[in-house]
């Protein structure tokens, strides 16, 4: 299996490669040549692992057909340190919930962060390990998060050997509880950067430190953001799990509601879908920074500038450039990389959007591709959690509540199940929890007082040449010491 770039660059180049890389030379995202195809055999085959064996060996078949440069023993291997009860809580690792009629929730937060990233990121850390110890290099991770990518990413490379990571966030911008489970680590090989903006600007500077190809080299500089196909790619094992866990016979069709902000999480779900698994629609729900519900109803993608970003209750979201967009918008434009590089690589950086409206291919997002979208706000937000609570005692977080509305507009008949992928637990925006139920959401033991452990942060403006500075230097520092 090789992977090509969204761009059109020529190089073809193998998993272990782009896991070490992040963007493309030309600043376009790997994907694969082609998506292997799940027939009827083996989805049964999918099936009975999943049941009989359970998640790490569903997540080793899949992750089978697009790695081959990485012998299947020590493949089996890593998915089985990777998924376990211990890691995340639960031999199910990501249980099904009935909600209503109709409609599911899928638990992705049994992670040691809370929240779904935990399900790649611990991974990514196991397979970065391996590969750089295979190699014997070493690895400077630079990440941006707007909440959970961050912890997730922490929390799995934290001591990992030749790991450092470099991660922006947003000033002020996460929940109290988010900015405590990053900033209190106090590992020597983890750096917290706070960026006085919005994730956009976090997200901006990651990608451009990646275009610097002469800097990239010299500081072995990688990526955790979905930017990264590998977490991607890990991502897509939990819609094989939600699906034979909702349905008894390969005949049955599902659909997915994901909240997404940067586009990664639902993108799983069409390479699933692509791989042939049985999805009918893939429903995107958005808060109040809309861009990818008004694409997916105008064909208009209008990034907005960080005055016109807003600050939300489920700031996860908060994200007016998709990054992972690019990647769907190549599948729907028949894999052109020329015509995929003049949207993204020109017209988004000339004229801050596009237009595919005209383009008779803009249909097929909703029919041969199967998107739909939504929109949630604060108000909904509040009547989403205090109703789920109320009717099922059930309580979710800011994100999954954007999920849940969204959902209940498009779940139809409820012939076809409606899965809600769950983002995170409602500990995470405890303020909001508050607001809407008048109490405060369960909190783990672990986490009891993490809001006042000792802070390691530098804040520092949206500059780029002062953040390619701070890890010049601490590289630097780290390989003198």
């Amino acid at each position: 299996m090789l992977y090509i770039s969204t761009r059109g660059h020529a190089d073809r180049k193998h998993f272990c490669d782009i896991l070490l890389e992040g963007l493309a030379p030309d600043g376009g995202l790997y994907l694969p040549e082609h998506y292997p195809q799940v027939d009827d055999a083996m989805l049964t085959r999918l099936r009975k692992a999943y049941h009989e064996q359970g998640y790490a060996e569903l997540a080793f078949q899949i992750l089978s057909l697009y790695i081959d440069d990485i012998p299947a023993a020590d493949l089996k291997a890593l998915c089985a340190k990777t998924y376990t009860a211990e890691v995340f809580g639960t031999g199910e690792i990501v249980p099904l919930r009935h909600l209503e009629d109709g409609l599911w929730l899928e638990a992705l937060s049994n992670g040691p962060t809370l929240a779904f990233k935990d399900m790649a990121m611990q991974l990514l850390g196991n397979l970065f390990e391996y590969e750089l110890t295979r190699r014997g290099a070493e690895l400077n991770i630079l990440g941006a998060t707007s909440g959970d990518t961050g912890s997730a990413a922490e929390y799995a490379m934290r001591g990992k050997k030749g790991i450092r990571v470099f991660m922006t966030s947003p000033h002020g911008r996460m929940s109290p509880f988010q900015q405590a489970q990053m900033f209190s680590l106090q590992d020597a090989n983890i750096h917290n950067l706070a960026i006085e903006g919005v994730f956009d600007d976090c997200q901006d500077i990651v990608k451009a430190v990646s275009n610097d190809l002469e800097f990239k080299r010299k500081h072995k500089i990688g990526t955790v953001n979905s930017i990264n196909w590998a977490r991607l790619l890990a991502q897509v094992v939990y819609y094989f799990a939600g699906y034979v866990q909702a349905t008894e016979t390969n005949g049955q069709k599902v659909s997915f509601t994901v909240p997404s902000g940067n586009f990664g999480n639902v993108c799983a779900g069409h390479v699933a879908r692509m791989m042939g698994l049985p999805i009918d629609k893939l429903v995107v729900a958005t808060n109040e920074n809309d861009v990818l519900d008004e694409f997916f109803r105008t064909g208009v993608y209008r990034v907005r500038g960080s005055a016109d970003t807003h600050e939300t209750s489920s700031p996860s979201m908060d994200i007016s450039k998709a990054s992972n967009f690019e990647r769907f918008v190549f599948d729907l434009l028949g894999r052109d990389g020329a015509k995929t590089k003049a949207l993204f690589g020109d017209a988004l950086s000339t004229q801050g959007q596009f237009d595919l409206s005209q383009d008779p291919r803009f249909a097929q997002a909703a029919g041969q591709y199967g998107f739909l979208s939504g929109k949630s706000t604060h108000a909904d937000r509040l009547a989403t959690i205090r109703d789920t609570h109320q009717r099922y005692g059930v309580t979710i977080d800011t994100h999954t509540a954007d999920g849940v509305k969204v959902a209940r507009e498009h779940r139809g008949d409820g012939s076809v199940p409606m899965i809600v992928l769950e983002t995170a637990l409602p500990i995470k925006f405890a303020q909001t929890i508050v607001e809407a139920l008048g109490h405060a959401p369960e909190r783990p033991a672990k986490f009891e007082g993490i809001e006042d452990l000792p802070k390691r942060v530098q804040v520092m403006p949206a500059d780029l040449d002062l953040v390619k500075a701070y890890i010049a230097r601490h590289c630097a520092t780290a390989a003198q010491g």
